[in-house]
């Protein structure tokens, strides 16, 4: 998604950071960049919706279900 691409690079940029300097060593919190990653997530569910990409299909769950049985063969 064009429009959301820079901010994937922030938030990308931002987690990097975080998971190298402080969950590698301990530091689980990741408030820094939580609010970048709900911009970005936005940004690609309303990206989605422009593109007439159905939300719904995607949260559908899948494994352990009858469908999936479906689809191994």
């Amino acid at each position: 998604m064009e429009a959301c691409k820079e901010l994937k690079a922030k938030y990308d940029r931002c987690f990097n950071d975080w998971f190298s300097e402080k969950f590698l060593r301990g530091i689980y919190d990741d408030s820094e960049c939580a609010p970048l990653l709900k911009v970005y997530t936005k940004c690609v569910a309303q990206a989605m919706k422009d593109q007439n990409i159905n939300l719904d299909e995607i949260n559908i769950t899948h494994l352990g279900t009858e469908q999936e049985k479906k689809t191994e063969n």
